[in-house]
């Protein structure tokens, strides 16, 4: 039995066109329309999955709405002489109503229930002139959907968003670090706050033991000195009664 037709309307149709230099990541995008008024679940595959880097890969387009795919070629050593054999396949099935599970839907679809569409790659150098700003151009859009990781995107089309729960967990974990951290400076602090004070009372102690060594010293060479004069006084009136 032969596959229905493709319900999704895809841009481009037939090639996704990559254009160099590739020493670097080339994007390049593929938009899905859903036409119909049922919600369409769909896969983007390759041939080549190690060269590529798809973003959704996977996930339900609600009826009456599109998505942008962006489809990111790796870096790699560019031959003029070699043409691609890399190829794409967009598959998709009628979401049933009652669907909970998106992976269950896909393995116990039947054959006769898939639809698909198959695209070419098409590698493209351009001209000296315009290399420069189709380089600036790729870096920014691809460091652009590296870091907000297709945000933009309905939450429904992501298989992979996190959900309310995990997202308050996550914040519950950053703030208890948070006061983790605060704790841990405030100990440090109340231990060099401590340091100083044992200092402080060991440099005080210190003085007045030297202080008190100073006077003692003191108090034994007026001592002496006195016992010197008073033998020279004892000395001089012994010898004016021997004379």
């Amino acid at each position: 039995m032969a596959r229905p037709e493709q319900v999704l309307l895809l841009e481009p149709q037939h090639e996704l066109k990559f254009r160099g230099p590739f020493s670097d990541v080339v994007t390049t995008s593929l938009k899905l329309s859903n036409p119909t008024d049922r919600n369409v679940c769909f896969k983007v595959k390759t041939t080549a999955p190690r060269r590529y880097c798809v973003r959704p890969n996977s996930g339900i387009l609600d009826a009456g709405t599109s998505i942008n795919v962006s489809v990111m070629l790796q870096p790699f050593d560019y031959d003029p002489n070699e043409k691609s054999k890399h190829k794409f396949m967009v598959q998709s099935l009628l979401a049933p109503p009652d669907m909970t599970d998106m992976e269950g839907v896909w393995k116990e679809a039947k054959p006769e229930e898939l639809m698909d569409s198959k695209l070419r790659c098409v590698f493209e150098m351009p001209l000296d002139n315009e290399k420069m700003h189709d380089m600036e151009s790729s870096k920014m859009m691809s460091s652009s959907l590296l870091k907000s990781d297709s945000s933009a995107l309905p939450v429904k089309s992501l298989s992979s968003t996190l959900d309310d729960g995990e997202v308050k967990k996550i914040m519950e974990e950053c703030k208890r670090l948070q006061m983790e951290a605060q704790r841990l400076r405030e100990e440090n602090k109340q231990i060099r706050e401590d340091d100083g004070l044992r200092m402080r009372k060991s440099n005080m102690m210190s003085s007045q033991h030297s202080s008190m060594g100073m006077k003692k010293e003191e108090g034994l060479s007026v001592r002496t000195v006195a016992l010197i004069m008073l033998f020279l006084v004892v000395g001089v009136i012994v010898g004016k009664l021997v004379l």
